[in-house]
């Protein structure tokens, strides 16, 4: 996802960059191909060494100790057809030739292994500030919450530097358990920062706001307010960004529920079979309000009794691909796992299969919240609240 908060990067700078680099990494073999030219022809007159020479130079800069002996071993085999063709065995330039190739390949290996070393680390450490900041924000959630227990789970994405913005937390409240799940459009500290903002709004609001609706406009509008502070992220950002959000309340009441802000619909595993909760009007994400066309928001319920299991998530896990292609199926993994274990022992289970799925290569941060309705934790009256109610399909 991009970022919700403005970048100074200009647009197109990464684009430009990699078109770049591809066109570097290009060299070496378009030096290849010329001598080719050069000694095969008429023109074979002209002393070749030193490009041939200068072949795996080129690629330690570029295209790190692989593509350096790569190179290396394209310009000796180079050396020797032209060598071969020439009939210039025999001579002191062609032992020149070979002798200076290999000393520049052999330190352009160093070197470029080297450069490879200190990259990773500096990466390594950049990716461990970033987590650092991230578990900051993000916490894990307590085992046991009111009538659910419950259990989180969080994975950054196998590549690059860079930490999502994947939002979750669950607070127990006088209105019942009430939990978020969202997803900020955006990597980095931008993205920490946006889901600081959203989070901070959410754990106020969740304790004194009765309306799900409103507390979802609490955090809708401590977005606007963190975008209209004058800074270097400029006073328009909602206009280029937004966050996917989904908060759940569990009350006493044997029900679940929803407002969805354009983020993936939880799945609820009832009797071993798993139903999407779809939402009747779909919403647009927080930080895209003025694109509603639609009915306003509104709170609904789904039946959810004891026994029940119920799986918030982001669009990473849906989202993960294989070799193939192939995106993860969420719904039919549920329904084939263990159905008797205890939250973090299904989502342990579920992190093993969305690894295997991926082969360990995540695209994109990865968190879910699973809550399972406890036996026995409904209200006096055993009955859903008063309103709409929605059956499941």
């Amino acid at each position: 996802m991009q970022t919700l908060l403005r970048s100074p990067r200009p647009p197109g700078a990464g684009s430009h960059s990699r078109v770049l680099l591809t066109l570097m990494q290009c060299v070496p073999f378009l030096i290849a191909l010329a001598v080719l030219i050069i000694e095969l022809t008429p023109a074979h007159f002209i002393y070749t060494g030193p490009l041939l020479t200068a072949m795996p130079a080129l690629a330690a800069v570029t295209m790190g100790p692989r593509g350096t002996m790569a190179a290396a071993a394209l310009a000796l085999a180079v050396s020797v057809t032209t060598a071969t063709y020439n009939q210039a065995w025999g001579t002191l330039q062609v032992y020149t030739n070979f002798l200076a190739l290999a000393l520049v390949s052999v330190a352009g290996f160093i070197t470029s292994s080297a450069m490879q070393t200190r990259r990773q680390r500096e990466l390594d450490q950049v990716r461990r500030i970033a987590v650092a900041a991230q578990e900051v924000v993000l916490r894990p959630i307590p085992a046991r919450l009111g009538p659910v227990q419950a259990a989180s789970l969080c994975l950054a994405a196998g590549t690059g530097a860079q930490v999502g913005g994947d939002l979750y937390e669950a607070v127990q409240t006088r209105y019942g358990v009430r939990m978020i799940v969202g997803d900020v459009r955006g990597k980095g500290l931008s993205a920490v920062r946006a889901v600081a903002v959203t989070l901070g709004a959410f754990r106020e609001a969740a304790h004194y706001e009765e309306d799900l609706v409103e507390l979802m406009n609490h955090c809708s509008a401590a977005l606007r307010r963190e975008a209209a502070v004058p800074g270097e992220y400029g006073q328009d950002v909602l206009l280029e960004g937004f966050v996917t959000a989904l908060i759940a309340q569990v009350p006493d009441e044997p029900v679940v529920q929803l407002v969805n802000r354009g983020h993936p619909p939880p799945l609820l595993v009832h009797h071993g079979r798993t139903t999407t909760l779809m939402p009747t009007s779909p919403l647009p994400p927080l930080g895209l309000e003025d694109l509603a066309t639609g009915p306003p928001a509104k709170t609904e319920s789904y039946p959810f009794i004891p026994g029940d299991r119920l799986l918030l998530y982001t669009d990473g896990v849906i989202e993960a691909r294989n070799r193939d292609g192939d995106f993860f199926a969420l719904p039919e993994t549920m329904e084939r796992m263990r159905a008797r274990t205890t939250p973090r022992e299904f989502l342990d289970q579920l992190h093993q299969q969305l690894i295997h799925h991926t082969g360990g290569d995540l695209a994109d941060d990865v968190a879910m919240i699973l809550a399972d309705r406890l036996t026995g934790a409904t209200g006096s009256d055993g009955v859903g609240p008063p309103g709409p109610q929605r059956s499941l399909p």
